[in-house]
């Protein structure tokens, strides 16, 4: 009885977790110049800035945090939210803590560990060459090996193909359709200017965000039973279509 007791009134439990976080690296601490470049930004891809918590690196700045809390700003602005900073000394720290941020320390401060692998195998040991009818239009790009965990890659004309998986954490973008020989894990947008007969297509599907000229769905939103699959993303009726691959 004691146990049951203990049980109903326990409101949360703490667990270790690796989520996938997007990294903004300011190489700037002037709010209008991240102003400007986020604003191209959301006109190549506008599904991604849809409510994206961001890590803040500050790394590369001499002060920071004088113009922290404007760099927030423009950032929520543009629909990302930051939730976190990296970097900068005890100043730093405090003014993320004042603005209700958590706080990383740099990079090189922290204790090195072995990365482990990547759930997937490598690339050439486990991943189909491409069939002889699929080809590149004009201004395309093909990409051999894995992307990895914030990485972009992107073809600003054309369709984008990988050879490769794509990590969680990671990003492949496309004016085009974008095609992926492998695992898809991380963000695939397609059709970043409108165009929308642009799809993705991939070997084992389990995308954190999908999108096709700015219409998205997040992994949550993905019927669980196509997880896994050979898929084709389409947009049809203004909604995204996830069909197997025959």
């Amino acid at each position: 009885m004691s146990l049951n007791r203990d049980r109903a009134d326990t409101a949360f439990t703490f667990k270790g977790g690796m989520l996938p976080m997007t990294v903004m690296e300011l190489s700037s601490g002037d709010p209008e110049r991240i102003r400007a470049q986020l604003a191209g930004k959301v006109s190549q891809a506008p599904a991604f800035f849809q409510h994206t918590p961001v890590v803040l690196s500050v790394e590369q700045l001499d002060e920071p945090h004088l113009a922290l809390e404007r760099i927030c700003a423009v950032c929520r602005a543009h629909k990302l939210l930051p939730v976190a900073v990296r970097g900068g000394s005890d100043p730093v720290k405090q003014s993320a803590w004042a603005l209700g941020l958590g706080w990383f320390p740099p990079q090189e401060s922290r204790p090195r560990a072995v990365e482990p692998r990547p759930v997937e195998a490598p690339v050439e040991a486990e991943l189909p060459v491409p069939p002889p009818e699929v080809s590149v239009h004009a201004g395309g790009r093909i990409h051999r090996g894995t992307v990895r965990s914030g990485q972009q890659i992107s073809a600003s004309e054309g369709d984008l193909v990988v050879i490769g998986a794509v990590n969680p954490g990671a990003e492949v973008l496309a004016a085009g359709s974008v095609h992926v020989y492998g695992s898809l894990r991380g963000r695939a947008l397609a059709g970043i200017h409108g165009d929308r007969e642009a799809g993705i297509f991939c070997h084992d599907l389990h995308a954190e965000l999908l999108s096709v000229a700015g219409t998205y769905k997040r992994l949550e939103d993905i019927d669980p039973k196509i997880l896994g699959c050979s898929v084709q993303v389409q947009l049809k009726e203004d909604q995204l279509r996830i069909s197997a691959l025959n």
